[in-house]
């Protein structure tokens, strides 16, 4: 999972207030619902040590009314009296609301709570051009059309010499459309941060498309025969795109889980192992077992991604003379995102717990043998 989009958190110090507050239709027909659960939120950070403005700066933003689709509860992150991230959740968060009041942002819930499905990108094609639509778990939004030549563009039946030239002419502008259609495509995918790309339309020209688009999107394209450019979507089609996301994310997940199991001589497992790689900036991709013992470990931090430790006492790594305690995988994932490293939620593997303790890394570089001795 890329968590780039919490940056904004690390850019200043805290405490901070992190707040995960499930919210549905149902608060739409009871509206005094929710600021009761916002009030019960600003109660519990009063009373673990909030000041004020931080409260009720995130009371205003729990009972702002907006419900986008596909939301299934709010976090709010706030420090200072201002609210700095409010993203949405696209999973309820379970049981009992969770309200801490912390040295670092408790990030670790998004990794269960936040989008993580691939965002789609659909193109309707036919013989001139495409449609282009993006799909999140947010909804459907348009990402703008393909459009080719329209002549020639129908061929003829008649066999003569003249005609078969007007039919090459036809199939040439095909191409030529196709080659379009294609560049838009992986336009798309670049401003919309796209990894699975469905084709759905005209079975001659969808494949067209396909051989056309560069080589290192043919992995992330599906085909369907359902849709097209002038019926737009189908409910066979929205279950091929649900289909084809599921298929995406399950793989990807594996990938990653077959690079680390493959990796022995270049991971990190354990917080006192994973604390000095970061420290040191060396996580490539961090990975987390949310249910693990490691995450609720207690660490020690100081403002800077790599000012952490194990023991308060290790303070020429903190650079603080009063540090702060932390849970292990918040701040670890601090040092990632600041670092520009990868945040993996590791789902149980044939029943076994992988990362050992919860919490493990790929590392930039592996420790050499001298180093281990």
């Amino acid at each position: 999972m890329q968590l780039g989009f919490l940056a904004p958190l690390y850019e200043r110090p805290g405490p901070w207030a992190s707040v995960y507050l499930g919210t549905d239709r149902a608060d739409e027909a009871h509206p005094g619902r929710r600021e009761l659960q916002a009030r019960a939120a600003c109660r519990e950070l009063s009373g673990q040590g909030a000041d004020e403005a931080t409260g009720q700066a995130v009371y205003e933003a729990l009972i702002a009314p907006e419900t986008l689709p596909g939301e299934a509860g709010r976090a709010v992150f706030a420090a200072g009296g201002e609210v700095v991230l409010d993203p949405v959740l696209t999973a309820r968060p379970p049981g009992n609301d969770d309200v801490t009041w912390s040295a670092v942002p408790r990030v670790a819930p998004l990794l269960d709570l936040a989008e993580q499905e691939p965002v789609c990108l659909v193109a309707y094609i036919d013989r001139q051009g495409a449609d282009l639509e993006v799909r999140s778990t947010h909804g459907h939004r348009s990402a703008g059309r393909a459009e080719g030549r329209d002549w020639p563009l129908h061929r003829s039946p008649s066999a003569d010499w003249s005609e078969q030239h007007f039919q090459q002419s036809v199939e040439n502008t095909w191409d030529e459309n196709a080659a379009t259609t294609a560049a838009a495509v992986a336009g798309a995918c670049d401003r919309h941060d796209a990894d699975l790309v469905v084709l759905a339309g005209d079975l001659r020209q969808r494949r067209a498309v396909h051989r056309k688009l560069p080589a290192g999107l043919h992995a992330h394209v599906v085909e369907t025969e359902h849709g097209s450019r002038s019926d737009g979507g189908s409910r066979l089609l929205d279950k091929d795109v649900e289909r084809a996301r599921a298929d995406r994310l399950h793989q990807r997940a594996d990938d990653e889980l077959d690079r680390y199991l493959s990796a022995r001589d270049a991971t990190a497992e354990g917080v006192p192992a994973l604390v000095e790689a970061a420290r040191e900036h060396r996580i490539a991709a961090l990975f987390v077992r949310p249910e693990g013992p490691d995450g609720n470990r207690e660490v020690w931090v100081g403002d800077g991604p790599d000012q952490l430790a194990v023991r308060r006492t290790e303070s020429q790594y903190l650079g603080e003379v009063h540090p702060s305690s932390a849970r292990a995988d918040d701040a670890l994932i601090r040092s990632a995102v600041v670092t520009n490293a990868e945040v993996l939620r590791v789902p149980p593997v044939g029943g076994h717990s992988v990362p050992v303790g919860g919490l493990g890394a790929l590392l930039r570089w592996p420790y050499q043998d001298e180093e281990r001795a």
